[in-house]
This record gives C-alpha cells, structure tokens and sequence, in this order.
C-alpha cells in the first residue's frame, strides 16, 4: 500500500508569530486519521529511561512515537496535531522538552499543546507525548484482469 501525507498546516496571519507551530491544520475527507496512545519515555523492557531528565525522556518518548507511527503506516509528516505533557510545574522544564519536540519535527511545525501536569503513569516518568496522524492511503495497483473462463 501506498502512502501519502494528508495534512495542511495553516499558518495565521493575524495570530502572533511568536509561537514556534502552526495555529492549525486540515486533513480532507476521506484521509485515514491514526490516534496515538501517549508516547512514554520507556525501553523495551518497559522501564523508565532517563530518569530526572525532561529532554532525555522527550527524546526517547519521540523515538516511540516515531515507531508507533511506522507500525500504523504513518511517519512524523503525518501528524496533524501533538498535545505534550511535562510533570513538572517549572516552566524550563516544559521548555526543555518543546525544544526536543520542536526539533524532531523540524519544518513540519504541527499544532501543539504544551502542558505542566502534577503526575504521568510510570514510576519516574516526566513526559508523554500524544498525537493524531492523517494519512491518505491509495490502494495497490490492479494488475491485468484474468480472462473469463470458457
């Protein structure tokens, strides 16, 4: 199966440009929206890694992001929105996990939401990182059509 991106990001005119992503973004009817569970910053043994280090474990939940959107069919141009959450009420260290994220999706600029919480779901986790993906999928080519049958 073929894939191709769906998403439109919108960038305003009128908004301010101080904010590092798009306002908004489209994907037309008909486009496959994939929903991610949050990334987590855990290794394949299920442990927290990174611990006490917000852009260590950014880093690592973007990395299995990026694997969960490859099982779906989908990669990080795909995605149209990202909500980041941070436990921690200190504002740099929600600054250092946006410029994790910010850098791993380089030009594609989706809209996001950064977020403080008081705790996540693993022992010493500090981030996750949820998404939603639009993809665009066009059916396999049809090879030639078999004769009928006498």
């Amino acid at each position: 199966m073929t894939r191709t991106s769906a998403v439109s990001l919108i960038r305003s005119r009128t908004l301010s440009g101080v904010a590092e992503y798009a306002y908004a973004a489209t994907a037309p009817a008909g486009s496959r929206l994939i929903f991610l569970a949050g990334a987590c910053p855990l290794d394949e043994h299920g442990e927290t890694v990174a611990v006490g280090d917000c852009a260590g474990q950014t880093a690592r939940a973007v990395a299995n992001l990026r694997t969960a959107l490859a099982d779906a069919g989908a990669s990080v141009e795909d995605v149209i929105s990202t909500r980041v959450l941070v436990a921690s009420a200190r504002q740099e260290d929600l600054v250092a996990a946006w410029q994790v994220v910010r850098d791993s999706f380089g030009d594609h600029d989706v809209p996001s939401t950064l977020m403080g919480v008081t705790v996540l779901g693993y022992a010493d986790q500090l981030v996750e990182i949820e998404a939603v993906a639009a993809v665009l999928d066009e059916p396999e080519p049809e090879g030639p059509a078999c004769p009928p049958s006498a």
